[in-house]
């Protein structure tokens, strides 16, 4: 007769191996015992064994299901993307207890046969009238409502970003940017053969002057810029730059992408598209506000430049899921979005007060609801040694040099992302990181 852990290891090895996939269902009990050949109280028993070990959970009514991540307590620290032993502090997707939770309630309609047949169909750039409604109410903010009309979906916001640059700056163009700006930008002009204008900003965000000469000694395409929680700085412009922002670029008739991505956290304040709708396109998604594996994106575009950013998303094969458009259609119909929405601000609250208390007496930059901060290292530490330090002892941050455009010299700073681990794991990188800056980088790291 099988021992009841010898088959609950063999039916582990299957989960591990992947010949049994998170959501499978195992077979009724009965049906279990026949296949092994055992008893069905030795088949309940490895039920048991199988949940205990965290690899399966019961429904009740519906039976008994591999789970997507064991419970089981594991050696390494709980991240939103597995990372091994290491603490990750440069990936920055902010995730909340009750996040699957409310996620699941809502998806219930659609793993019907019937509401999976059609949510798995294919659908264009502009989605549906009645999700272009409902994103409109997601993505309003300050009294500002996009016209659901000019709504456009891409796969996620990378997606997004890579369209409407392309779209708005030929190869050989010139976009200007913020001095420190976003990655993928910087990559989607080396790959398209634009060149990135760095443009001056202050403790208020992008200087609309710096904008202005730019453009005045080689006309620029566009201006991409993040007003709200701008990544890597946390800064959010105050109204009033924004508006001389918006000022400057209808002067200049000058269109502006506004990755909008962070925005959510400081959903009280209009966008730059308020103030100049007819030449901002405003990008959003819902990696960050939802979850990094569900992604959609979002365009919010002005009618003249609606066609040619719909045609480079088309090109690029980077339009929507329909299972993705459903899923956030029904998120923002019931609730769910504005609730994960609440949770993601106070989760914020709390890993900032973390990181302000144990980056006490150093120049670090943020903003109470942002996931991520800007810190100034101490002299001697450079950047760079920093980072490699800090990977000696299993954790991981950004240096300047990532966000920095052109041959500019890179700020001797890091961006540290709060989101990914959990808090008392952040604590304890965050402390570790304090207690390596006060030391002498000397004899720290060697080849």
């Amino acid at each position: 007769m099988h021992h009841y852990r010898s088959v609950a290891d063999a039916v582990a090895e299957e989960i591990r191996t992947g010949a049994l996939r998170p959501g499978d269902r195992l077979p009724p009990q009965r049906t279990f015992a026949r296949k092994y050949g055992i008893a069905a109280s030795t088949a309940t028993r490895v039920y048991q064994e199988l949940a205990r070990r965290g690899l399966t959970v019961g429904e009740v009514g519906r039976g008994t299901f591999v789970r997507a991540e064991p419970t089981a307590p594991a050696a390494s620290p709980a991240l939103t993307e597995p990372a091994g032993s290491r603490i990750d502090l440069e990936l920055n997707y902010p995730v909340v207890p009750e996040q699957s939770a409310l996620l699941a309630a809502g998806l219930g309609g659609l793993l019907r046969p019937d509401g999976l047949a059609y949510a798995l169909r294919p659908v264009g750039t502009a989605g549906l009238p009645a999700v272009q409604e409902s994103a409109a109410d997601a993505l309003a903010r300050g009294g500002w409502r996009p016209d659901p009309a000019r709504i456009l979906f891409a796969g996620n916001g990378r997606q997004a970003i890579a369209a409407t640059v392309t779209a708005l700056v030929p190869p050989g163009g010139r976009l200007g940017v913020e001095e420190l700006t976003y990655p993928i930008v910087k990559a989607v002009a080396a790959r398209h053969g634009i060149t990135l204008v760095p443009l001056a900003m202050d403790d208020a965000g992008l200087v609309p002057e710096a904008v202005a000469e730019a453009h005045a000694a080689a006309p620029l395409h566009a201006v991409y810029v993040q007003p709200r929680l701008h990544n890597p700085l946390s800064l959010t412009m105050p109204d009033a730059r924004v508006e001389q922002l918006a000022e400057t670029l209808l002067r200049l008739r000058l269109p502006a992408i506004e990755d909008a991505i962070w925005a959510f956290l400081r959903d009280e304040l209009p966008p730059l598209a308020a103030h100049a709708p007819e030449l901002t396109v405003l990008i959003d998604s819902l990696s960050k506000r939802v979850a990094p594996g569900l992604t959609l994106g979002f365009v919010v575009a002005p009618a003249a430049l609606s066609g040619e950013i719909s045609s480079a998303l088309r090109s690029g094969g980077w339009s929507p899921m329909r299972f993705a458009l459903e899923a956030a259609h029904r998120w923002q119909q019931d609730g769910t979005l504005a609730a994960l929405v609440a949770a993601k601000k106070r989760e914020a609250a709390v890993r900032q007060e973390l990181a302000a208390r144990h980056l006490d007496g150093f120049a670090v930059r943020s903003d109470p609801r942002s996931y991520h901060c800007w810190w100034r290292l101490p002299r001697p530490w450079r950047a760079e040694t920093f980072v490699a330090a800090a990977a000696r002892h299993g954790i991981g941050v950004v240096p300047a040099a990532a966000f920095t455009v052109g041959r500019a010299h890179a700020p001797n700073a890091l961006r540290v992302g709060l989101a990914s681990p959990q808090p008392d794991v952040l604590a304890q990188a965050l402390g570790t990181l304090a207690a390596l800056a006060r030391t002498s980088p000397e004899g720290l790291v060697s080849d």
